[in-house]
């Protein structure tokens, strides 16, 4: 396909217009024009683009990118990565917020799809947008058995602050979600998936009474990325996913 085809597509699927976000999303970087095999990953760094030649991918979709509100220098790092993926001929296309909170393949509709649940209810205001969901059970579930079922799909073992009682509603903000803590406990939930585990969120959600899961920022968002590869997928092109945990 060609690559302003899959761009496009990309841009009105994810509705990036819709977000204020300090990631420049969209492509980032336009290498060759026809694209026969789409590489998705997790992040912008070098070991994913060395990776991408070797699968011969010449498109790269990732959640964090590399430009973040604009560049300051090219020198070091950034060069080095932008260098590789010109001389190489690589397209990189990020989507920070878009796939965070997108409701068909966003990180937190498929933390909640793990669940049984669905994105119903929006929650994690940052920056002016929800970018998390929340749904409930019909009934009220253990700790343990969600526990299980986030550490099996996302096969990781979770740090867990056990604070609170049986679950029904949960929230989950992928990443580093932490942040939306005192949200959950004003909106009574009763537990809330994250990835990155912070000092702060303890006795937060301790005097909360609120049971969290923090199952890693890597793992968490590895979620949207490979939903959305399937979606490319099917618009005719191949498409890999290139796993590179930090187990962060």
């Amino acid at each position: 396909m060609r690559l302003e085809e899959i761009v496009s597509f990309l841009d009105e699927y994810l509705e990036l217009e819709k977000f204020k976000d300090s990631s420049n999303n969209g492509l980032q970087v336009e290498g060759v024009k026809e694209v026969k095999k789409v590489a998705f990953a997790v992040d912008a760094c070098l070991e994913v683009f060395k990776r991408a030649t070797m699968i011969n991918a010449n498109l790269v979709v990732v959640h964090h990118g590399l430009i973040w509100g604009g560049i300051s220098y090219v020198k070091g790092i950034v060069f080095r990565r932008l260098k590789f993926l010109i001389e190489n001929g690589i397209s990189l296309y990020a989507a920070h917020l878009p796939l965070d909170v997108h409701k068909e393949v966003g990180n937190n509709a498929m933390l909640l799809k793990i669940l049984g649940l669905n994105a119903n209810n929006p929650f994690g205001e940052y920056k002016g947008v929800k970018i998390g969901w929340m749904d409930s059970f019909d009934e009220p579930k253990p700790l343990d058995e969600i526990v299980r079922l986030i550490e099996d799909n996302l096969n990781v073992r979770a740090v867990v602050l056990d604070f609170g009682g049986d679950i029904k509603r949960v929230a989950a903000v992928s990443g580093k979600g932490a942040f939306a803590i005192n949200e959950a406990v004003e909106s009574d939930v009763d537990l809330l998936i994250t990835g990155e585990a912070e000092h702060e969120a303890y006795h937060t959600a301790k005097e909360g009474k609120l049971n969290v899961i923090f199952a890693g920022h890597y793992a968490t968002e590895t979620l949207g990325v490979k939903a959305l590869m399937d979606v490319v997928e099917g618009l005719g092109v191949e498409v890999e996913f290139i796993d590179i945990p930090t187990g962060l």
